[in-house]
């Protein structure tokens, strides 16, 4: 009988091995003593979660005010009338009393070209009347007297019309000649020269209305909501000059490119000083609304990205507001959506998050003080 080999005899007494240690079912408590030692770790964390010290946070009860939400869009000056005077004849420039800057009221004279025989025939017309309207009254007593046939009558009646349309025409054709202004203004441009030869619909002069100047600049579909006409408005021109007037129209209609809404504040302007044409920024005020006002520091984002500020609860648990900016002034951040009472944290808030337990402790009497002053005095 052949002998047989090592390793097949180790190999059959490893499996024997095996196979008692599986009967016992020694093996089982391997999984559950892992769940154990988990679970031990995770109760020593909280525990000593629990008994760390409590983060220090300073905490404030702002003031609250009414303020005016700003909304602040770029924008131009422009007149609230002009007008390009063409002239409506051929002619010679025969008067031309206006100038560069010339104030003018409606009606006045701008410019007028040689009459070259139309005042001569306007005085034919109107000696052609008048014999017209002498042969017509002498047919009709005639005609009453019954010395005269109606028909000759209607005749000289006919001829008498003729005789004042053809008046009309001459006085027409003469006031061609006369160009006037539209309505009050000053001259900003005056194209032609006294004695130059103009042809029909040639340009003449420029005239803009400036009082009031128009602001004009477009506001978007999400701030429409906000403002109206007769609203107060501010403008800031490109030179530093701030003046104020009253939102006049808001357009109907968006533009195609932008979905925005032209606006136009009328600013009073009797001394000229705002110009047309002039880069500005407008600040449209909407109707006042309970605010807060706080430093630019406590702004911060929530653990989803949204921009907020973090307070306090009656539990001592941080709480995050999202914030609604109704105006950026020198003083800070006025802000709407904050619930009356809140604790607003403004020292420690980039330290936490949203559901931690702190210890507030109420913020230092200069901050207070501040706060008031911004909210008393940079928000009127």
């Amino acid at each position: 009988m052949a002998k047989i080999k090592f390793h097949k005899v180790a190999a059959i007494a490893v499996l024997v091995a095996t196979a008692a240690w599986v009967a016992t079912g020694e093996f089982s408590s391997v999984g559950s003593a892992a769940d154990e030692a988990e679970a031990a770790r995770a109760a020593t964390a909280e525990q000593e979660q629990q008994e760390a010290p409590l983060r220090t946070v300073a905490v404030v009860n702002p003031p609250r005010v009414e303020h005016s939400r700003a909304i602040r869009i770029s924008g131009h000056t422009d007149a609230d009338k002009r007008a390009v005077l063409a002239t409506r004849a051929a002619g010679i420039v025969e008067e031309l009393p206006v100038n560069l800057g010339s104030q003018v009221k409606r009606g006045d004279l701008i410019a007028k070209l040689e009459a070259e025989g139309k005042e001569a025939a306007v005085e034919t017309a109107r000696q052609l009347l008048a014999q017209r309207e002498a042969e017509a009254n002498a047919a009709r007593r005639l005609a009453e007297a019954g010395s005269m046939p109606k028909l000759q009558l209607d005749n000289a009646v006919s001829a008498l019309a003729a005789a004042r349309s053809q008046l009309e025409a001459a006085v027409a054709e003469l006031e061609r000649n006369t160009l006037r202004a539209p309505f009050d203004g000053i001259i900003d441009k005056v194209d032609v020269e006294l004695g130059s030869s103009v042809a029909a619909g040639a340009q003449v002069a420029t005239i803009l209305n400036l009082d009031p100047v128009l602001a004009r600049g477009e506001v978007s579909e999400r701030d429409l909501a906000y403002v109206k006409p007769g609203d107060p408005a501010e403008v800031r021109l490109v030179n530093g000059q701030e003046v104020e007037g009253t939102i006049r129209y808001i357009s109907r209609d968006a533009t195609a490119a932008t979905r925005t809404f032209r606006v136009e504040v009328a600013i009073p302007n009797k001394d000229g000083s705002v110009p047309a044409g002039m880069t500005a920024e407008i600040t449209l005020r909407a109707a006042p609304i309970e605010s807060t006002v706080l430093p630019r520091s406590v702004v911060t984002l929530s653990g989803d990205g949204d921009l907020g500020i973090r307070a306090v609860d009656g539990e001592d648990q941080v709480v995050f507001y999202p914030i609604d900016l109704v105006d950026d002034t020198a003083g800070g951040l006025v802000l709407g959506g904050i619930p009356e009472g809140a604790r607003i944290i403004v020292a420690g808030q980039e330290l936490i998050s949203e559901g931690d337990r702190v210890n507030p402790v109420e913020a230092d009497a200069e901050t207070v003080r501040k706060l008031v002053e911004e909210a008393t005095g940079s928000t009127q």
